[in-house]
């Protein structure tokens, strides 16, 4: 028996949230990976570390706000603990290793393309093990072109996105690749979410131990929110990405006085370089010596 699904039972109010929320988590990672470009030392491990929670947090809690609208028909919906937050531990970990790889090799060619494609298949891994923690009587069935082409959207928009992040200056260029890894996390959602067919086992029934849809969603959804908005008024709070705080100087050159600059004290009179020192005419000499 198919069961009859329905991805927006709350409307467009799950998609415009989902989505925001994505363009927000995408915002502070690659804010981070910008600033883990121009750091030094210690600070671009830590600024690295930070976008990776913040892309990954902003992943898997997209995802989540749009499952809240999940529902089939004839049978209840519930999650697995377990698998739900294994999916978060792989959302980071993967999203962490591509914005690693861009982060400290640069805006190159191969390091844009191992990066994107690394955190685009961490977004499709968080959400197809996500589906995987999906408890109802019934199972869950994936037409594979439809599959292949979510993660096909998914790795295309997060490599153009991160190449956005490190290749273009500005507000309105920050902005865009933003958005670009908004439509990378909800697209690639929406499209997985296209191939999904449920088969039922017979009537109707409890949807297991994981509960119904929203006694776990709803209060797991509060800890990551918190985290972006916070993060957001951080980042938001610190200096610019262009110079992360440190003041460019001009060198000086050794051994050349500015016209300004006070002589030394103490030290014995020099002649001008290139100059020879001037002596008296040798007659005089002879002269006084008389």
């Amino acid at each position: 028996m198919r069961g009859t699904v329905d991805g927006f039972s709350h409307g467009l109010v799950t998609p415009v949230a989902a989505y925001l929320v994505a363009c927000l988590g995408a915002a502070l990672g690659l804010r981070c990976v910008t600033r883990s470009l121009r750091g030094r030392g210690a600070a671009r491990p830590a600024w690295s570390a930070l976008g990776a929670l913040a892309i990954g947090t902003g992943v898997w809690t997209m995802h989540f706000i749009a499952m809240t609208g999940f529902r089939v028909a004839e049978t209840p919906v519930g999650h697995d603990r377990s698998v739900t937050f294994a999916s978060l531990a792989v959302a980071i970990v993967m999203t962490g290793v591509g914005t690693l790889v861009v982060g400290h090799r640069g805006a190159t060619a191969m390091s844009l393309v191992t990066g994107g494609t690394i955190t685009g298949l961490g977004i499709a891994t968080m959400h197809y093990l996500g589906m995987a923690g999906v408890r109802l009587e019934g199972r869950l069935e994936y037409h594979t072109l439809t599959v292949a082409l979510s993660v096909v959207v998914a790795v295309v928009a997060a490599t153009s996105a991160l190449w956005a992040a490190v290749s273009a200056r500005g507000v309105l260029p920050g902005l865009a690749a933003c958005l670009v890894m908004g439509v990378a996390v909800a697209g690639m959602h929406y499209t997985g979410m296209a191939a999904v067919s449920v088969h039922l086992h017979g009537a109707a029934g409890p949807a297991g131990d994981a509960g119904p849809d929203g006694s776990l969603l709803v209060p797991m959804l509060v800890g990551p929110a918190v985290f972006l908005v916070v993060a957001a008024l951080l980042m938001a709070a610190g200096p610019l990405p262009a110079t992360d705080g440190r003041q460019r100087r001009r060198p000086e050159r050794r051994g050349v006085r500015r016209p300004w600059a006070p002589a030394r004290r103490g030290g014995a009179h020099r002649e001008p370089a290139g100059r020879p020192p001037v002596r008296p005419p040798r007659g005089r000499e002879r002269s006084r010596d008389r």
